[in-house]
């Protein structure tokens, strides 16, 4: 009598049979032991199909992701202690600037290693005491966010699909090895912070309540190792209108020495490191007189990827073009939501690989007919000049496109509350703190 013994793995997402019919062979250490064995891998395999067809998947969220997060009613415990001098307000509005004004509290959580995320809190603003050796310091253990809160004509207060920060968040935190933050957790951390201080929130169309989420190692010593613990924090800046005087469309340098990411690495995430691997080459741009770098591949140099700190898209021959987001290109809640109404509104949008030398052709051939950058800051911010290798690629009239008018128009309609959210974007901040 032969006993044969199948060791079957854990199922993964997707149920594909294939795998464990797979591994079941490899298993079997006999050539005739797999002979012997077929008719009994087919019933197995048998069941577990059937077991996976009864699977049931897990739902989708707002932003196109499993939603992993759901917890029924379980829901953050903050302790709130308000701040018992509280900064005056400023009175000019047009004044704001960006990230300059901080408000006058800020949320805080705390991770320890067997513990979790504990101790929520919203505290007054101030300054963490670091030892010298905390980690993030030398080894850049850090990522961070970047959303607003808006006030609408009738006072509502109101973010803008805060679910794909709060899963981008997690993306950037996997790449990292920085412990992830629950979606619903974020939501709420960002909805009660703004509660918190939503007297700061500008009154005026086009300023609003800059949303800084941001975590970081925390443990002492030095060693290239993944943190322990780590602290999450979330800070607010009023900031005035990006377009104060108008859109006004910008010159952008093509930069083919410096890269801004590379397949393996961090591109898709927002991590400090990034950033700030990009300031030589915006300093020498703007020396130049150019107000942003068009970052290319970093493996051939030939492929559009972002521009700025932006996305960036080209409306050629009547289609928009823009670089996928596979690993090298932050994908973009801006982004994506132009994509969308892009293609609600019937245009072709193609997410792939777009040469620079395509772009200079298009252009010489009178076909590029829009470009623009988008982001949260600026919503949309649109390009009036190319330069790459000495050649000049002029868009247009110089001044803002019509499509990209009409993105910037519905974009920031919804956002202020001026145009109707027929897209299911919009989450009132409700006064509950």
């Amino acid at each position: 009598m032969v006993m044969v013994v199948f060791r079957l793995p854990r199922p993964y997402p997707g149920g594909r049979s294939h795998f464990y019919y797979s591994t079941i062979r490899r298993n079997l250490h006999y050539e005739k032991m797999k002979i012997f064995a077929a008719p009994l891998v087919k019933f197995v395999l048998a069941i577990i199909i059937g077991i996976n067809l009864r699977r049931k998947r897990r739902p989708v969220g707002l932003c196109g992701f499993p939603d992993l997060q759901k917890r029924g009613s379980i829901m953050l415990d903050i302790k709130i202690t308000r701040t018992s001098t509280p900064k005056a307000k400023p009175e000019d509005e047009s004044k704001l600037g960006f990230g300059k004004i901080f408000t006058d509290h800020m949320f805080v959580m705390d991770y320890t290693a067997g513990q979790g995320w504990h101790d929520a809190r919203i505290v007054p603003y101030g300054p963490f005491q670091l030892d010298p050796a905390t980690v993030v310091l030398h080894y850049a253990q850090e990522i961070f966010e970047g959303m607003k809160a808006y006030r609408t004509a009738d006072g509502t207060v109101q973010l803008f699909r805060p679910d794909c920060n709060a899963k981008r968040m997690q993306d950037s935190a996997d790449r990292l090895c920085i412990p992830a933050i629950p979606e619903e957790d974020y939501i709420q951390a960002v909805e009660a912070i703004v509660d918190v201080d939503r007297d700061w929130v500008p009154h005026t169309f086009g300023a609003s309540l800059y949303i800084r989420p941001f975590a970081f190692a925390t443990d002492v010593g030095l060693g290239v190792h993944a943190s322990r613990h780590y602290t999450f924090c979330i800070i607010c800046s009023p900031s005035g209108a990006y377009y104060a005087e108008g859109i006004d469309p910008v010159r952008i340098y093509v930069e083919d020495d410096y890269i801004r990411a590379a397949p393996g690495l961090t591109g898709f995430t927002k991590c400090g490191g990034n950033y700030a691997a990009s300031i030589k080459a915006g300093e020498l741009a703007e020396e130049q007189g150019y107000a942003q770098v068009l970052w290319l591949d970093g493996v051939e140099k030939k492929y559009v990827e972002e521009v700025g700190s932006m996305n960036i898209m080209f409306k050629i021959d009547g289609k928009v073009y823009t670089a996928a987001t596979v690993g090298t290109v932050l994908p973009g809640v801006t982004r994506r939501s132009c994509i969308e109404l892009l293609k609600d509104w019937g245009y072709e949008v193609i997410e792939g690989k777009l040469a620079i030398a395509d772009v200079m052709q298009a252009a010489r051939d009178g076909k590029l007919e829009e470009v623009f950058g988008t982001g949260t800051a600026a919503v949309v911010s649109p390009v009036k000049e190319l330069v790459w290798k000495g050649e000049h690629a002029y868009i247009g009239d110089g001044k803002i496109g019509p499509v990209t008018q009409k993105l910037y128009d519905t974009m920031t309609g919804m956002q202020w509350g001026r145009l109707p959210d027929t897209k299911g974007w919009i989450v009132p901040v409700k006064p509950v703190y």
